[in-house]
């Protein structure tokens, strides 16, 4: 099967991680604001044809230097941290200054490595972001450097972006740099360096071609290697990446008229990659069992709601995975569940619209939504249950 041409990836895609490092924000110790303009004309652009985009931005740093007197000081972790509390609000107020003209609104978001492991702060970013983007909203989301260090120490956001990525279930991250893609070798030391412009596995040559290569710029801190792990990250997700020079205006127009970029490509959709992770990589918590409406209605693509439980077992809280009974006594799905078990016990067989009134807030409508949700294939031969997504 011929492979899609890269600038197919971004016009296909529904959902866009977009990564900007500080050396494009902040450049000569000020902020570029006439480039951001162009990069926010560019958002509102896809946001036009139809894309939810959400921005991880860095500079809260660079900026904050300036707030500080830090200009021209090597900083401590402590002075770091500091740097970034007084820069990140001239950094949304930039953002914010940007998307006016075209009159959409952001939201800062600052999260932690943590919330994108811990299961239940995991989805509940997960739905903090996705009803910002139902309302239209463009998120930019930077690590809270005041509690969390890793990014401030490795990497400038890059893994955050991949993680948030895989999160959102996006279908690519591009991550804007100074470079304008991969090379075998740093094309600014080596005149023989060839440009890579799609890489279908990360295989231990193309890992070598950014060995060596420093730690990237003056203001950032994530050099080729960090978008590699990055890229690697998201391509488990089932999202394709990208490396793609930011330095010019109106970078992503430019990628969509076929600018020199580097491509990673992902060998599975963001929705068979969540599937499988939800399949095989949890541990059941519970069990869920269901009457035949439910089961009927999960067949079709539909959400689990509570009304159609009949008996909740196990212990377990938001975010864990469970198994879904069906009334003959086989398991017919698994899903992460959105309330604990005590409270699904009160829930169950209860109409959506009662869940406020019994548990003393409004809580989701389902106690599974289907995207939290893969239906399991049945081994009828053996009476054992596979624990992988069906079709």
């Amino acid at each position: 099967m011929p492979m899609t041409p890269p600038r197919d990836f971004l016009g296909a895609a529904r959902r866009i991680v977009l990564k900007v490092g500080s050396s494009l924000m902040v450049r000569d110790g000020a902020l570029a604001t006439d480039w951001l303009s162009s990069l926010a004309a560019d958002i509102a652009q896809l946001r036009e044809d139809g894309k939810d985009v959400l921005v991880v931005s860095s500079g809260a740093v660079a900026l904050g230097r300036a707030a500080l007197g830090f200009e021209h000081k090597r900083l401590s972790l402590s002075e770091k941290q500091a740097a970034a509390a007084a820069g990140q609000p001239h950094l949304m107020q930039a953002w914010s200054a940007a998307f006016a003209p075209h009159g959409m609104k952001v939201a800062q978001i600052l999260i932690t490595p943590d919330d994108t492991e811990d299961r239940s702060r995991y989805l509940n970013a997960r739905s903090t972001l996705s009803a910002l983007l139902e309302c239209g909203v463009i998120p930019i989301i930077n690590e809270n450097d005041t509690t969390a260090t890793a990014e401030l120490r490795y990497g400038d956001n890059d893994r955050l972006a991949a993680r948030l990525a895989v999160m959102m279930s996006a279908d690519v991250l591009l991550m804007l740099s100074d470079i304008d893609g991969l090379y075998s070798a740093n094309p600014r030391s080596d005149a023989s360096a060839n440009h890579v412009p799609l890489i279908e596995a990360i295989t231990p040559q193309i890992e070598s071609y950014a060995a060596g290569e420093g730690s990237g710029s003056a203001l950032g801190s994530g050099g080729m290697a960090t978008k590699l792990l990055a890229a690697k990250m998201a391509g488990a997700g089932g999202c394709h990446a990208a490396v793609l020079s930011g330095l010019a205006h109106h970078p992503l127009s430019a990628l969509t008229q076929g600018a020199k970029s580097s491509w990673f490509v992902a060998g599975i959709s963001p929705q068979a990659a969540r599937k499988n992770f939800i399949a095989a990589s949890l541990s059941v918590r519970g069990k869920v069992l269901i009457d035949d409406g439910a089961a009927r209605a999960l067949t079709e693509g539909k959400s689990l709601l509570p009304a159609g439980v009949k008996h909740i077992s196990g212990d377990f809280t938001l975010g864990d995975a469970v198994d879904i009974e069906a009334p003959d006594g086989s398991i017919i799905a698994r899903g992460l569940i959105a309330y604990s078990s005590e409270e699904a016990k009160k829930i169950s067989g209860k109409h959506s619209r009662d869940i406020g009134s019994i548990l003393g807030y409004d809580g989701k409508d389902t106690l599974i939504h289907r995207d939290d949700l893969v239906m399991l294939l049945r081994d009828d031969s053996s009476h054992h249950h596979r624990t992988r997504p069906t079709a």
